[in-house]
């Protein structure tokens, strides 16, 4: 192979992931891939920030092979059952309709795994984000671990050394968790996954005193003590449908919506760094992200002959 096309393979487990993988098999792919999603997006807006999410609690379960698309059958538990993902992950038909169409066009030649990946940049992109080449050649699981759903993806109520603890399980250092924590900037998030910081932090029926109270006392009232669980908040509220670095200036003002968003700064002083540096800073932060998002994007994925290329993105090859 020419010594110039090593720059761009990226060499993971047993294969290469390169941007140029369908540029003969389906030289539409991305474009076709692009033109739904700003479909989507433009249908709502919020689209973007579940469409990035998938590929998170994709990637952080078994790798990045579209495990987390299939639904439960015969042998396989649904990852969509897990705590995480349940009323939660979304935008499943984009992606059918984004498979469908790639069907049509080149039957049989891109995987569920790519179209994640190529999804997950499109949507930051649309909404204001940096853009990455994104490397390609991914194949689709032939199975779903609910446990390992459960267990890997980080939890908005845990600890920051868990969370870090998570990250670092899948190759990924504090400077990825922060920025890709940054995603926080566009999208929602229900009142279940922080109602403990509005009235009962630590167990002692006390509020998170790391919560702006002027914010805490607005959140209270769309998000009761009980009942609500479902009502839904957005995570970065100046600007919720903007992709840009006012997630980091919201936590230097305590009003961090998640508390896996307020720890980075108040758990960690090198993670505070970033974050401060992210919140001056949003070309660092965007070249940061894009970064993370390749490395996020190349954990375990299967190539060669390893796995397959799903025709239905919800159901196995029979």
């Amino acid at each position: 192979m020419p010594k110039q096309r090593e720059a761009w393979k990226m060499r993971t487990n047993g294969g290469y992931l390169y941007p140029q993988f369908y540029d003969h098999s389906c030289p539409k792919a991305q474009e076709i891939v692009k033109s739904v999603v700003a479909k989507a997006v433009a249908r709502e807006a919020r689209m973007a920030a579940s469409l990035l999410r998938l590929s998170f609690h994709d990637c952080f379960v078994q790798g990045c092979d579209a495990s987390l698309l299939l639904d439960s059958s015969g042998t396989i538990n649904s990852e969509k059952r897990s705590n995480p993902n349940r009323n939660s992950a979304r935008g499943f038909e984009v992606l059918d309709e984004i498979k469908s169409a790639l069907e049509k066009e080149c039957p049989h030649t891109v995987s569920c795994a790519d179209i994640l990946a190529l999804a997950a940049r499109d949507s930051t992109v649309l909404t204001g984000g940096p853009s990455w080449e994104v490397p390609l050649g991914r194949r689709d699981s032939r199975g779903a671990s609910l446990s390992g759903s459960n267990n890997n993806i980080p939890a908005p109520n845990n600890t920051f050394q868990t969370i870090l603890t998570k990250f670092k399980r899948q190759g990924l250092d504090i400077v990825d968790l922060v920025a890709l924590s940054g995603s926080h900037t566009i999208g929602n998030s229900r009142c279940t996954s922080f109602r403990q910081r509005l009235y009962n932090q630590s167990g002692n029926g006390i509020a998170d005193f790391t919560l702006d109270q002027s914010y805490a006392s607005k959140l209270r009232t769309n998000c009761p003590r009980s009942g609500g669980d479902q009502n839904l908040f957005f995570l970065d509220f100046v600007s919720p449908t903007k992709f840009d670095n006012n997630y980091f200036k919201n936590l230097l003002s305590s009003k961090g919506l998640l508390n896996s968003d307020q720890v980075l700064l108040t758990k960690n002083g090198v993670s505070a760094q970033l974050v401060k540096k992210y919140a001056e800073n949003n070309e660092l932060f965007f070249e940061q992200f894009a970064k993370s998002m390749v490395k996020m994007g190349n954990i375990s994925p299967l190539t060669g002959s390893r796995g397959e290329i799903r025709k239905n993105c919800r159901k196995i090859n029979s």
